[in-house]
């Protein structure tokens, strides 16, 4: 899910909103159906455009920390994201812009374009790393695709469906698993395995309700295998879809005068 409609899941993505289609629910899908709902599942936070605010809680065994930020997106290509707080990252500003993310620093009044080398590295001390911001893959287009079978999730009647990457796609992952809302098209859950097949993470979202005109999950966890008793949350707080962004706000300069 895509923070940069956004990451990923927010930020994440992150999931548009214009093209919805009704699932015929008397038939299995086939593979070119699976493909079509897994693009409408992607797209489905986004719209042509979007501003969200969102809290974000960090929890681990020994504390748990919360940050609030604003949000702009437009398409898969631009995100803007401004740390509202806490006040020591109050500031703070992500810069999406194609492949590259570039951040900006109040502290040290800069913007700084991060390196190939830090892509894999925690983005704000969460369980989500720099490249998730980034969504490099298409889990229509770089993946596979297989029906599971069909599941339950926190009330909501989901397709199971199997994600492998193809040989000649550019993935992290060994393995994806995700469960696809099939009247409204929300990724209501994600499992993602490494090469050798175990798992790394799992997203579980929930509390879908009515915001910004759409009925999306407004509350995503994401818990990672290897650590217990730690997550992170993230929480949309307001949403709003298809407003008018001027182009300026998805650049370098912008950064460092963000108006929230």
């Amino acid at each position: 899910m895509k923070i940069s409609g956004i990451i990923t899941l927010m930020l994440l993505g992150v999931f548009g909103m214009s093209f919805l289609f009704p699932v015929n629910e008397e038939r299995t899908p086939q593979s070119e159906d699976l493909k079509e709902i897994i693009r409408k599942a992607e797209n489905r936070m986004e719209g042509e455009s979007s501003i969200a605010s969102m809290k974000i809680t960090i929890v681990r065994p020994k504390y748990t920390r919360d940050m609030t930020l604003k949000a702009w997106t437009k398409g898969d290509d631009y995100s803007l994201m401004y740390i509202m707080t806490p006040s020591r990252d109050q500031g703070t500003t992500y810069l999406k812009r194609s492949k590259e993310i570039w951040y900006y620093l109040p502290s040290v009044e800069r913007n700084i374009k991060m390196p190939p080398s830090m892509m894999s590295q925690s983005w704000m001390g969460t369980d989500m790393s720099n490249d998730d911001l980034v969504k490099r893959t298409s889990m229509a287009n770089d993946f596979t695709h297989k029906l599971l079978g069909s599941e339950t999730i926190d009330g909501h009647d989901c397709h199971k469906i199997q994600l492998i990457p193809k040989e000649s796609a550019d993935v992290i992952w060994g393995k994806i698993e995700i469960w696809v809302d099939k009247k409204l098209y929300n990724i209501m859950k994600q499992k993602s395995y490494d090469e050798d097949m175990e798992l790394v993470n799992t997203m579980n979202a929930s509390n879908v309700k009515m915001m910004g005109g759409e009925e999306i999950p407004t509350k995503m966890e994401i818990v990672p295998a290897d650590k217990p008793n730690q997550k992170t949350v993230m929480t949309y707080l307001s949403i709003q879809f298809n407003v008018d962004i001027p182009d300026h706000y998805f650049t370098t300069q912008y950064m460092t005068k963000v108006k929230p």
